[in-house]
């Protein structure tokens, strides 16, 4: 399973693709519902659903993503927490390598993430990823988060109009990889195992890897 020379630009998720999802769902869904319980008078689990239904209305447009926003709504400084909790922050095996081998085929890395650009900061600071990419887009700059096809149509501004048929899209998420394919991303493969604590299981819509290695040739 290797890229194809003539793919041009590799297109990555940051959060499960690139860094264990083992960080943010920790924080949503533990952390988070535990300090708001704590300041509602609420248990545990009355603090979990409350949240759990908010997030729900809200997945997959640009407020989902936006720390700003759950911050003012949960009356709860979400970056600072974020910021104290950086060491839990992790990048998945073999991705430094991954990343390495691409710089070397000349290839143009992209990081495409809905990630709020305050936890972009915590994390590629914690991480060290900040040179690892010719480019950066986070889904507020463009108005729309990776599930809607505009996030890709506005990436072209970016990249050129025949970008998607040179691209290759790494996500852990099916929704965005879904509608990337829609909008005619030519090669576009599920990151399995997004979060390091739980069992691994790959996609049976889509090409699925466990590992970047995968990736890599030999």
């Amino acid at each position: 399973m290797t890229i194809d020379n003539d793919i041009r630009f590799v297109l990555l998720d940051l959060d499960g693709t690139l860094l264990d999802r083992h960080f943010d769902d920790y924080f949503w869904e533990h952390l988070l519902p535990e300090i708001f319980a704590k300041r509602n008078g609420m248990t545990f689990a009355e603090a979990h659903r409350e949240l759990l239904a908010r997030f729900k209305r809200e997945e997959g447009n640009l407020r989902w993503t936006d720390l700003d926003y759950w911050s003012d709504n949960l009356g709860i400084d979400i970056p600072a927490l974020k910021f104290q909790m950086r060491h839990l922050i992790e990048v998945h095996p073999h991705v430094r390598e991954f990343l390495a081998d691409m710089r070397r085929r000349g290839k143009t890395i992209v990081l495409v993430t809905n990630a709020h650009f305050k936890a972009l900061d915590v994390k590629l600071e914690k991480t060290e990823l900040h040179g690892c990419f010719d480019m950066v887009v986070p889904s507020l700059d463009l108005g729309a988060a990776k599930e809607d096809i505009t996030f890709w149509q506005r990436l072209e501004e970016r990249l050129g109009p025949d970008y998607r048929e040179h691209s290759i899209l790494v996500d852990d998420t099916e929704a965005v990889l879904q509608t990337a394919r829609r909008y005619g991303i030519r090669r576009v493969v599920f990151k399995a195992g997004a979060n390091s604590s739980r069992p691994v299981k790959r996609s049976d819509q889509f090409e699925s890897i466990e590992s970047f290695r995968e990736l890599i040739p030999e």
